[in-house]
């Protein structure tokens, strides 16, 4: 059973958090967005702070680093109840939705918080986590041949000595540039299929290694989001992630498990950016003598506090699916089912609530007056990157149904 009532310890770093998102993120939310690929020099300061309170023990600020659960879930001895544990992942989530509130893009340039550290701590040994402990990885999966299905990908990862070579181009790899390591995702034998895909992480000076362009985009435009070339690049053996092994019968089960850790925090995204939008409508419409209440029945009331109780309701549940996904994470419980029905839902609910809010708000949401055009413009990607929505709805009927992606397409 979950306990919805959120722990002390993550309390306080949620909060934490939510004033990083509103001193820092807020004020400089609008420069940025006009400034593309920029980069925000006021998060040079959270850089270290971030590092600092890593050193210390204290939860992470951003949230995209994510990963393995508390030991206290598996030890005898803990305080905790077994099996019952609020760990890394609930935390990042958390993490992840405050800052969002204030700026996704900027969240997404929190140094040392990319996703590709969600990545390193989902499928990386224990030696790996300790060499890979303290670096800002992006995630390099889509390629130009192909965007949703990750089973395509064509770039390739040859054994020569002690080394590995990679070959390929990645798309819209988000902190591309800016990031100290890369995650990749490389065949190492392509007749073997999905079987042979393994992630890969390769240092941002690697040789070879190179930024072909940044991308201009429709939102979160403080995130840098880069095309990379590998050309003959060549990275230590010991830097596959997880085992360098390919198992026909386990498929590509173990880098897919990246997504069990990092589409929830998507979902929180989406959640922290239509939580943003509906506190901004919720002020224009009380200012316009608008009033929403909780006692009379939606149909009772004036169309536009009607549609926000239906807009509150669907933030509710996104945030719930959320929350639930994370927390099967931390418990080692079986979660991709969870994890795509919380992305599906909160990606949906995050596009609907920031483009409603945008037109329920008039001349003020179409403006530049407010944040909620912006909101509108960021809240885009959060329904696409991770797996479409259409992706995850397929994800969903499989598990339900029971089918292979064989047998259901």
């Amino acid at each position: 059973m979950i306990n919805l009532e959120l722990p002390k310890k993550l309390r306080a770093s949620a909060n934490q958090a939510h004033q990083v998102a509103q001193e820092i993120f807020r004020p400089i939310s609008r420069k940025y967005d006009l400034a593309e690929h920029d980069y925000p020099v006021e998060l040079d300061a959270m850089a270290a702070m971030v590092e600092g309170l890593a050193d210390s023990g204290t939860q992470k600020i951003g949230g995209a680093a994510g990963g393995r659960s508390d030991d206290s879930a598996k030890d005898p001895h803990s305080t905790e109840l077994l099996g019952n544990s609020n760990g890394g992942n609930m935390s990042a989530l958390l993490n992840a939705l405050e800052t969002s509130w204030g700026d996704v893009g900027l969240m997404l340039s929190i140094p040392y918080q990319g996703l590709g550290n969600a990545a390193i701590a989902a499928v990386a040994t224990d030696e790996q986590l300790e060499r890979f402990g303290k670096v800002w990885a992006a995630m390099a999966i889509t390629e130009p041949s192909f965007g949703s299905d990750s089973a395509a990908v064509t770039t390739t990862a040859v054994r020569d000595g002690d080394e590995w070579v990679l070959n390929g181009e990645k798309i819209f790899v988000t902190a591309g540039e800016r990031s100290t390591h890369i995650v990749v995702w490389a065949t190492v034998d392509k007749s073997l299929g999905r079987a042979a895909i393994k992630s890969f992480v390769v240092p941002r000076d690697a040789p070879g290694l190179s930024v072909a362009r940044l991308e201009h985009k429709l939102g979160i435009k403080a995130s840098d989001t880069a095309v990379l070339l590998l050309q003959d690049c060549r990275i230590p053996a010991d830097n596959i992630l997880g085992s360098p092994e390919v198992n026909v019968e386990k498929g590509f089960a173990g880098v897919m498990q990246t997504f069990d850790n990092t589409r929830p925090l998507v979902a929180a995204m989406a959640v922290g950016v239509a939580r943003a939008a509906l506190e901004e409508l919720r002020t224009i419409l009380t200012d316009a003598g608008v009033e929403i209440s909780y006692d009379i029945p939606a149909n009772n009331q004036h169309a536009a506090a009607a549609e926000f109780l239906r807009m509150e309701a669907d933030y509710e549940a996104a945030y719930l699916l959320s929350l639930r996904a994370a927390w099967m994470a931390d418990n080692k419980k079986p979660n991709s089912l969870e994890a795509s029905m919380s992305k599906a839902k909160a990606g949906r609910t995050g596009t609907d609530v920031t483009l409603k809010a945008v037109e329920l708000a008039g001349a003020i949401g179409y403006s530049q007056r407010t944040l909620l055009e912006k909101w509108g413009r960021d809240s885009k990607i959060l329904d696409i990157f991770e797996g479409t929505q259409q992706i995850q709805q397929l994800i969903v009927a499989r598990r339900v149904l029971g089918k292979t992606s064989a047998e259901l397409k």
